[in-house]
């Protein structure tokens, strides 16, 4: 055999291999997601460093620069059509400075529904002269970004305090995801499940009923939680319902652990020793889980639930 030939032959078998090694040597580009997530960290140590140094007007002008970019690279991210009722979509993200009581929501677009409780529209005072807040919101996003904000809120809240999930499918049914996700300015609490259909083009769907609350838990559930997963997203929805879920029963039976705690304070032991029965936890507890027994036959539970899927099919159809 001819040495030029074995040449040609070496050089020939090698090519493949040449490509295979500058293809693995060539850096990957970064999906549209680590672009985003990129972009947003760096808004953050700088508009947090701003604030920090008390230029307050650059920090803001910094922070509606990176809004409007996020929001337009989420908007290209999820692809998300208008939702009937609802106004267009927003950055659920409200501030970019760390150590804001909102600092820390979740990653993706929220559209507010366009009327407020009391059907007046919703954005400006109402005819009484009072901000008119959204009837209800949906907030959508990849399962992909929800997982990171998962990881990322692992260890949010002090340790002892009850952190999110890190199952996406746990995490949706557990209200300190509805807290942390969520400007609110109050926790979630989440006070029953609803018994809500499945919709057929979701792979998963839950409804809670809830309220939010500064202390203990109300006496009246009047909100709805819905969420669900669907081609690839994370669909959350949450809204006030009318008429509220109460159980009128229930809460007497807590104003009685109630009496107990008062009158367990004035003893005397109480400053000696906090050995006494926590009567206030206990009636926590007792309210909840009567309740849970009971919310099921009151005619404003199957309400509720009925509000609950027609929020579920405003966020991902049925």
């Amino acid at each position: 055999m001819k040495a030029s030939s074995v040449i040609f032959r070496l050089i020939a078998a090698a090519g493949p291999i040449a490509m295979l090694s500058a293809a693995a040597a060539a850096p990957l580009k970064p999906s549209p997601e680590d672009r985003y997530i990129a972009v947003r960290d760096a808004a953050i140590a700088k508009i947090s460093s701003l604030y920090d140094a008390k230029s307050d007007d650059a920090a803001k002008q910094a922070e509606d620069a990176a809004r409007s970019d996020l929001e337009q690279q989420m908007i290209a991210i999820l692809g998300e059509p208008p939702h009937a009722g609802f106004g267009p979509a927003r950055l659920n993200l409200e501030t970019f400075a760390k150590g804001d009581e909102d600092f820390g929501t979740l990653d993706g677009l929220r559209f507010d529904a366009i009327l407020g409780e009391n059907g007046e529209k919703a954005g400006g005072n109402g005819a009484d002269g009072k901000y008119v807040e959204p009837r209800s919101h949906i907030v959508v996003t990849t399962q992909t970004m929800f997982a990171r904000w998962l990881r990322a809120h692992r260890d949010w809240w002090d340790k002892g305090s009850p952190n999110v999930p890190q199952q996406i499918d746990a995490a949706l049914q557990d209200e300190s995801v509805y807290t942390q996700a969520f400007v609110s300015g109050a926790a979630v609490v989440k006070i029953d499940g609803l018994p809500i259909a499945k919709p057929a083009s979701t792979t998963f769907a839950y409804a809670m009923l809830g309220a939010h609350t500064q202390d203990q838990i109300p006496n009246a559930a009047d909100e709805v939680f819905v969420a669900a997963l669907a081609g690839g997203k994370v669909y959350v929805a949450y809204g006030s319902i009318e008429p509220k879920v109460q159980v009128p029963a229930c809460i007497a039976i807590r104003d009685e652990y109630n009496k107990r705690a008062e009158k367990a304070d004035e003893h005397p032991r109480r400053k000696a020793a906090d050995n006494l029965p926590d009567f206030r936890q206990q009636g926590e507890d007792t309210y909840k889980r009567c309740f849970t027994q009971r919310a099921p036959r009151e005619p404003a539970f199957a309400e509720a639930t009925r509000q609950a899927q027609a929020l579920l099919a405003a966020a991902v159809g049925k």
